[in-house]
C-alpha cells in the first residue's frame, strides 16, 4: 500500500493524479507563458538594476530571473565558467550509500540504485544547478503510479519566473496560476525538488551568482558597446571640411555630404571652391587596449564570482600555480555536490522510501563524492595486513571505496585461486606475511617449518593416537584388537592434524612462490 508521507494515510484518488500531472506546464494562453516577451538587460542602468535587485530582495524576485536568464544568454564568459561549475557536478557519478549492512537497508539502498538508473537524472541534477545563477533551481517530479515501486517518470524544469513566495515570512516557494498570480498555489506534495545552494548566510533570493555578476555584466556591456563604436573610427584620419565665408546652406550641406561620402566610399566630389583636409590621429596613446583591458578585467571578477579563482580560465601562467587555484575550484565542486546530494536525499530519497517502503529510522544517502587521484594498490597492499592481524573492516566500506556494488544474491562471484578459509586467521596471516618477505634464507624456514612441527607433534597426534593405545591396553589377542579397531572410527579425532598438515603445506606453498618470484 502506498502511503502519503504527509497525512501518513493511502493516497486519495485525486492526490495519486496530481503526482501524475504536470502542473507547471507552461501555456501561450495563461500566465504561465513558454516564453518572455519582456527584456531586463536591454537598456539595463544602474538605477534599473538596483531596483531590480532591491525588488528581487523584497520577494518580487521576476525581473530578477529574467535578468539572470538574459545574463546567461548574452555574456559567452559568464555562459562558459558557470556551466563549469555545473558540469563539474553533474559529471560526479552518484552512489548510494546504505544506512547499515542489515537486510533491510541493503535493500532499501538498492531500491534507490535502480531510482538512480533513471534516463533524465543527469539532466535533472544539471537543472537543478540552476539554482546556482538564480538562486533556486525547481524541477517537478511526474511519478509512474501503474506499478510497485511507484518511479518518477519525468523530471520536468520549472521556469523560476512562475515562482512565488508568501508575502508574509517570504519563504515558501509557490507557483502562480491563472486564479492567482499574486501569491500562487502550493506545490504538491512530494511532486518537487527544489535547490537552494548556500553560497552566503541570508535570504536564498541573496544568494544566487547573477545577483553577484550582475554590476559586472552591465560595467561590461557598457564597455563593450563603447569598444565596438570606438573600433569603427580608431585609426581612420580626422576629415576637416572647409567652405568659404560665402558658402551657401546648400553648399555647407554639399560638404557635410562629401565627408560623410569619404567614410565609406573613399571619394566624393565637392565644388573647387572647398576644401576637405585629412588629419592624421595619434595611436600610440593605448587607446585600442583600454577597452579590451577594461573588458577582460570584468571578466576576471565574473571567474573569481563563479569559481573562486581566474588561473584555469583568464591568467594562468604556470602550471604550479594552476594546480594551487584548481584545488580551490575543488573545494567549491564538493560543496555545491554536498549540497545537491542533500537535495536529492531530502526531496527525492525520502518521498520515494515513505511512500513505497513507509517511514524510516535511518535512509539511505545518495552520495556525490569527488574521486581524487589515488593508488588503490598502495591502499589495498597497505589495508591487507592489517586485516590479517585481526583488523575488522566492514565490506561495504571496502566496496565503496573501490567503486564496487554490493553482490547479487544469485551473481556469479570471484575467489581467489586455490583454497581460502575465513576460519583459518592464523593461516591467512602467515602467508600475508610470508608473500611480503624479500631476500629470506629459503634453508632456515623450511628448517623453521620441520621443527614447528615435531614441536607439536604430541599434541596433534594425542587425539587421534590415544583412542588405539586404549585399545592395545585392554584387549588380550591380536585377533580381538583387529575386530574391535573399526569401533575407533568415531573416537579418533584428526581435525588438530589436518589443521597443522594444511598450515605447514600452505607455509611451504607460500614460501616457494616467494622465492621463486
Amino acid at each position: 500500500m502506498i502511503i502519503n508521507p504527509k497525512t501518513n494515510k493511502p493516497f486519495s484518488a485525486e492526490e495519486k493524479t496530481a503526482l501524475t500531472e504536470h502542473q507547471s506546464k507552461a501555456y501561450t494562453t495563461g500566465v504561465r507563458t513558454p516564453s518572455s516577451s519582456k527584456s531586463i538587460a536591454t537598456g539595463l542602468t544602474p538605477s534599473k538594476l538596483a531596483s531590480t535587485l532591491k525588488n528581487a530582495a523584497n520577494g518580487s524576485a521576476e525581473d530578477y530571473f529574467i535578468l539572470a536568464e538574459e545574463m546567461e544568454e548574452r555574456d559567452l564568459h559568464y555562459r562558459s565558467v558557470l556551466s563549469t561549475r555545473k558540469l563539474a557536478v553533474t559529471s560526479i557519478e552518484p552512489t548510494v550509500e546504505a544506512a547499515s549492512d542489515e537486510a533491510k537497508d541493503l535493500e532499501l539502498a538498492e531500491a534507490v540504485r535502480q531510482l538512480l538508473r533513471h534516463p533524465q537524472l543527469p539532466e535533472c541534477m544539471f537543472d537543478l544547478l540552476d539554482g546556482l545563477g538564480k538562486g533556486i533551481g525547481l524541477v517537478e517530479i511526474l511519478w509512474h503510479t501503474e506499478t510497485v515501486p511507484w518511479l518518477p517518470r519525468q523530471f520536468k524544469w520549472v521556469d523560476p519566473r512562475f515562482i512565488r513566495l508568501d508575502k508574509e515570512t517570504l519563504s515558501e516557494v509557490r507557483l502562480v496560476t491563472d486564479e492567482n498570480q499574486t501569491e500562487g498555489e502550493p506545490l504538491k506534495p512530494c511532486g518537487y525538488l527544489c535547490h537552494m545552494p548556500r553560497m552566503k548566510s541570508g535570504h536564498w533570493l541573496r544568494n544566487g551568482l547573477a545577483r553577484l555578476v550582475a554590476v559586472m555584466y552591465m560595467l561590461k556591456s557598457y564597455t563593450v558597446r563603447d569598444w565596438w563604436a570606438f573600433a569603427e573610427v580608431f585609426g581612420m584620419p580626422i576629415r576637416v571640411g572647409k567652405y568659404h565665408n560665402n558658402a551657401s546652406p546648400e553648399d555647407i550641406r554639399t560638404l557635410v555630404n562629401a565627408i560623410a561620402t569619404i567614410a565609406s566610399d573613399a571619394g566624393a566630389a565637392i565644388p573647387e571652391s572647398m576644401q576637405i583636409d585629412m588629419v592624421e590621429t595619434a595611436k600610440g596613446n593605448g587607446g585600442d587596449t583600454l577597452f579590451e583591458n577594461m573588458a577582460e578585467w570584468a571578466d576576471r571578477q565574473i571567474s573569481k564570482a563563479v569559481l573562486g579563482q581566474t588561473m584555469t580560465t583568464d591568467d594562468g601562467s604556470s602550471q604550479s600555480q594552476a594546480q594551487v587555484h584548481n584545488e580551490v575550484r575543488k573545494d567549491i565542486i564538493k560543496w555545491d555536490a554536498r549540497q545537491l546530494a542533500n537535495t536529492l536525499n531530502e526531496f527525492l530519497v525520502k518521498p520515494f522510501i515513505d511512500m513505497n517502503f513507509g517511514a524510516q529510522e535511518q535512509y539511505p544517502r545518495i552520495e556525490l563524492n569527488l574521486e581524487e587521484a589515488e593508488d588503490t594498490k598502495a591502499w589495498v597492499e597497505a589495508l591487507t595486513p592489517l586485516i590479517d592481524r585481526g583488523l575488522k573492516v566492514q565490506a561495504s566500506d571496502v566496496r565503496d571505496r573501490l567503486g564496487l556494488g554490493d553482490p547479487d544474491k544469485d551473481a556469479e562471484l570471484l575467489h581467489p585461486e586455490g583454497f581460502f578459509t575465513p576460519a583459518a586467521p592464523a593461516l591467512n596471516h602467515q602467508l600475508a606475511m610470508n608473500r611480503a618477505l624479500r631476500d629470506i634464507d629459503t634453508e632456515q624456514e623450511i628448517n623453521e617449518l620441520v621443527n614447528s612441527g615435531l614441536n607439536d607433534w604430541q599434541a596433534v597426534s594425542a587425539p587421534m593416537l590415544n583412542p588405539v593405545l586404549d585399545l592395545v591396553r585392554s584387549v588380550n589377542s591380536f585377533e580381538e584388537f583387529s575386530a574391535r579397531l573399526p569401533e575407533l572410527t568415531n573416537q579418533m579425532d584428526s581435525q588438530a592434524f589436518i589443521e597443522q598438515l594444511t598450515r605447514l603445506c600452505w607455509q611451504a606453498r607460500a614460501l616457494g612462490d616467494v622465492t621463486d618470484g
